[in-house]
């Protein structure tokens, strides 16, 4: 019989973690609007000190053939391949202080299994609290911050941050499934859901992210780099404005959603989970538009490099 421990591997075991840390997590796998959860892991990695702590068994969790891992093709043989991958690691913010960073994809398989091996991980590191992010497209208008919802446990977030309280079925993740087992288990858990403009699900939308540092930071006493993304985040929106500016059809969009915040009885509390039925005019258009500009200025950051 599987055990929790047989899921994962713990590398180098003479690294000293501090017992009681918190722990944070994004997992790619259902949907990631704003590319947020993307953005949040890079952010970490490029930024801040880290190391590899903990990587779990792909062969029990991966759908192989729905996640088919790269293959560097040179010439006439494999040079080499890329697994998917799914880990903790041990990283330190800019204060210097550590935490447990869970990230990667979602398991496809042994969701139970999974979540008992991350309980066993929370007991045996006695991590003090887990908190998670993720983020969906929502009928909400750029014009206004980026709405949250929060679950979990801690009441005092739920009551400082959550915008959108809905009573409803929604299609779970994993990450929902470990706060319901840790939180049940006495763990302080928080999830933070990101409320995305619809109309930019598809592209990379930096004030998503700058809003998951500051819930994060808020739930936990993190300290995180985000000058950077604010500054992407101003250049996103001077790109925006000019779009809507051009797009009659799209700013009456975006002025019947900023219509909703006029009425105090409106907005996100009142708002569906999915996106309007009906038909979004260039959104598709203006979202491309817009990835193409992120990806152009990369691409000349990088050639400045």
């Amino acid at each position: 019989m599987l055990q929790p421990k047989d899921l994962f591997t713990i590398h180098d075991l003479d690294t000293e973690v501090t017992l009681g840390l918190h722990m944070v997590g994004g997992l790619s796998g259902f949907t990631d609007a704003g590319s947020t959860v993307s953005q949040f892991a890079t952010q970490i990695f490029a930024n801040l000190e880290h190391k590899l702590l903990i990587t779990f068994n792909n062969d029990e969790l991966l759908d192989y053939r729905s996640r088919r891992p790269v293959m560097f093709f040179e010439k006439d043989h494999i040079e080499s391949y890329e697994p998917a991958f799914l880990g903790i690691y041990l990283v330190w913010d800019e204060a210097r202080q550590p935490f447990l960073y869970l990230h990667g994809y979602e398991p496809d398989f042994r969701w139970e299994a999974f979540s008992e091996a991350m309980a066993f991980i929370t007991d045996f590191y006695a991590i003090s609290d887990f908190t998670w992010v993720h983020a969906i497209p929502f009928p909400i208008p750029h014009s206004r911050s980026v709405g949250v919802t929060v679950s979990g446990n801690r009441k005092d977030l739920i009551e400082q941050a959550s915008e959108w309280r809905p009573q409803t079925q929604v299609p779970g993740n994993v990450l929902h499934l470990l706060e319901y087992r840790l939180g049940a288990a006495g763990v302080p858990t928080a999830g933070y859901v990101l409320l995305v403009p619809h109309y930019l699900s598809e592209s990379e939308y930096p004030q998503a992210a700058v809003a998951a540092f500051e819930q994060v930071s808020s739930a936990t006493g993190l300290v995180f780099p985000t000058d950077d993304l604010r500054d992407e985040g101003v250049l996103f929106l001077n790109k925006l404005t000019s779009q809507v500016a051009e797009n009659e059809e799209l700013a009456r969009m975006i002025g019947n959603l900023e219509q909703g915040y006029l009425n105090d009885k409106a907005g996100p509390n009142l708002a569906p989970i999915s996106k309007p039925s009906s038909k979004l005019p260039n959104a598709d258009e203006i979202a491309a538009e817009l990835e193409d500009y992120l990806a152009s200025r990369r691409k000349n950051s990088a050639d400045e490099d």
